[in-house]
């Protein structure tokens, strides 16, 4: 199992919609970048457990887990001429881009919010605070998730 991170920006797919959607569960659909891409397709796996990152807010941070519960499939949206994410260069019998589903599995009543995991010293290398990451799914190690979790549960 690895641990990933991916951001979305919260009015437009927050973790709100994600816990209102059926079986708290969507097709994590829309990415346009081709090495956000590559880790949908060939690295993220069934099990692998995701945070789920409000970006591009007053508040950014981690705000929750997810799990993924399909792998790698053909994002739909790129299909679809009414859909902002359509590409029309894109064929079914060779998509060029790909989601996995992801399912709700915490909703943290204590966000860990930016400057929390700025000021932590065993995030410092977290590839999501390096300078000019712009990567919408990161990877995060496994000191790293432990160090998010317990930040988000503070006894």
């Amino acid at each position: 199992m690895r641990y990933w991170l991916m951001k979305s920006e919260p009015d437009v797919f927050g973790i709100e919609h994600l816990a209102r959607s059926p079986k708290r569960t969507v097709s994590w659909a829309g990415v346009r970048n081709y090495q956000v891409r590559n880790l949908i397709r060939d690295e993220i796996k069934v099990g692998d457990q995701a945070f789920f990152y409000h970006s591009s807010c007053p508040e950014p941070g981690v705000v929750g887990v997810m799990e993924v519960t399909r792998g790698a499939h053909p994002d739909a949206t790129q299909f679809d001429p009414k859909d902002e994410y359509y590409d029309p260069k894109s064929k079914r019998a060779d998509p060029a881009w790909y989601a996995v589903d992801v399912t709700l599995r915490e909703s943290f009543k204590h966000p860990v919010f930016l400057q929390e995991l700025r000021g932590s010293a065993a995030l410092k290398d977290l590839a999501t605070l390096r300078r000019g990451n712009r990567l919408s799914i990161t990877p995060v190690t496994p000191p790293e998730w432990k160090t998010i979790l317990k930040l988000a549960h503070p006894k």
